[in-house]
């Protein structure tokens, strides 16, 4: 349950870190969010390792998760266009990284069966 929360943890520091780089550009006060914020997400992510997810299941689930995100909050906050065929993108990211995570699992059975 921990990694999860970790995994959480690092999905939204990397969002605001993302957010702030935007916000930057205007008020260059943002970098040392944008900076915390990253630190913060790998720190973050490289606790979920070490509490033994799989690789590519945590960085598809940060990474999908972080851009469906960051797109939904830049919509909101930036008010920048969500496309159908970025939605689509955002699926479609969605749906392998869910794939990924049956394909961990599917192999973590096969181990533990020999």
């Amino acid at each position: 349950m921990t990694q999860w929360i970790l995994l959480a943890c690092a999905i939204l520091s990397e969002v605001t870190g993302s957010m702030s780089l935007k916000a930057a550009l205007g008020h260059p006060g943002w970098y040392a969010v944008t900076a915390v914020g990253f630190v913060v997400a790998f720190a973050c992510l490289s606790q979920v390792l070490r509490r033994g997810m799989p690789l590519g299941v945590a960085y598809g689930i940060w990474g999908a998760t972080g851009v469906a995100l960051t797109a939904a909050a830049s919509a909101v906050v930036f008010a920048e266009p969500i496309t159908g065929t970025m939605l689509a993108g955002i699926v479609l990211i969605i749906a392998g990284v869910l794939t990924v995570e049956l394909g961990s699992q599917h192999a973590a059975r096969i181990r533990a069966a020999t």
